[in-house]
């Protein structure tokens, strides 16, 4: 045991000073994206740097196998040079024994992701989508299902909306027994509307038999109604953020993630991609296990063998094959062409089952 935890300890700080490390280079790289987005938009410095901030949970996130493995790589690297991991076989313990320790802390952060780094990768997502809309477009766009159907939140320098459909069609762009409430910069009511469908298309909605009520202090809003068998209302919204908004998987936690399938199911909504990504962050722990036993297949050997520039670059590009191959798995999942439980849970297995071959392969007792 006291074996086990020294190999965790060292395990751990390799994973903590790697990640420190990459988690700068993100940063940088993104705050350099956000200026370029934002360019031409009046937004300071300190708001750059706070969408950069609210962008580094789901960077980490993203990076984590490669971090498992790269720590995995110096984790044993620095044993073999050190000749520990040949005192550790001459004391009569195998080389597959002292993987219990990084394997352990592995599988703890592999829970931690999913049960604590997923929900605030959810919050930040959504407090980064709010931030930009307002910084764009002088207000939040904000899309949501519930039992009482698909409400919308458009906003710009005029004003505020808020749209409420019980129905729409399934390219997410079409609604169906429509109402709008119009909202003043200053938050007071200035019109609704209610009609019978619309639809968006080049940056306005196109509604059919609307009728509109104003609601200007001092007037009968029903007095005062117009009946339009068209209209149009512009807007902000794009069909590509409406989808985006509907598909956008990382910004629902995985504790509300089966309510939201079951609310996409009873709205029409494809669940495909929302079903794949909740087996595949169920499976992350096995997936960062398998990126740990990857970097211990390669690099478990003695310095004087030789070779240990071309056995860390072998770890390094089987690694990024399994990433990959973990990705096109899930987008067959996602279109359909297997099954959701293949898609997310093959791919982890596998590597452990292929890692774990090479190692009793190599192990020599």
């Amino acid at each position: 045991m006291i074996l086990d935890r020294y190999f965790a300890r060292r395990f751990i700080q390799s994973f903590l000073v790697i990640g420190l490390v990459f988690l700068g280079l993100v940063l940088l790289i993104d705050l350099i994206e956000q200026l370029r987005r934002f360019e031409g938009f009046e937004v300071s410095m300190g708001q750059l740097v706070g969408l950069t901030l609210l962008n580094a949970p789901a960077a980490i996130s993203e990076i984590l196998p490669l971090l498992m493995i790269l720590s995995t790589i110096v984790l044993f690297v620095g044993l073999a040079r050190s000749s520990e991991l040949v005192v550790t076989r001459a004391i009569g313990r195998s080389g597959i024994r002292a993987l219990v320790g990084p394997v352990l802390v592995a599988l703890v952060i592999g829970l931690l992701a999913v049960t604590t780094l997923n929900p605030i990768v959810a919050a930040t997502a959504v407090r980064y989508q709010t931030l930009a809309d307002t910084y764009r477009n002088g207000g939040p766009s904000v899309l949501s299902l519930s039992d009482e159907g698909l409400w919308l939140r458009q906003g710009d320098a005029g004003g505020q909306s808020v749209i409420h459909a019980t129905g729409f069609g399934g390219d997410g762009v079409t609604l169906f027994d429509v109402t709008i409430l119009s909202y003043a910069p200053d938050g007071s009511a200035q019109r609704r509307t209610i009609a019978e469908s619309a639809q968006l298309q080049d940056g306005k909605w196109l509604l059919q038999k609307a009728k509109v009520w104003p609601l200007k202090v001092g007037q009968n809003p029903e007095a005062n109604a117009v009946y339009h068998d068209r209209i149009e209302m512009p807007t902000s919204l794009t069909q590509e953020r409406i989808r985006d908004s509907l598909g956008r998987r990382e910004t629902v936690s995985i504790y509300d993630l089966p309510q939201t399938i079951e609310q996409l199911q009873q709205a029409g909504f494809s669940t495909k991609r929302h079903k794949v990504w909740l087996q595949v962050e169920l499976a992350r722990p096995l997936f960062l296990v398998s990126m740990v036993l990857v970097g211990a297949a390669f690099t478990m050997r003695h310095t004087r063998f030789g070779g240990t520039g071309l056995a860390v670059l072998s770890a390094v590009l089987l690694g990024f094959t399994l990433y990959f191959t973990r990705n096109f798995a899930q987008i067959l999942g996602e279109n359909g062409q297997i099954p959701v439980a293949l898609a997310a849970w093959a791919p982890p297995v596998a590597a452990i089952m292929l890692t774990f071959g090479l190692l009793l392969h190599a192990e020599d007792g």
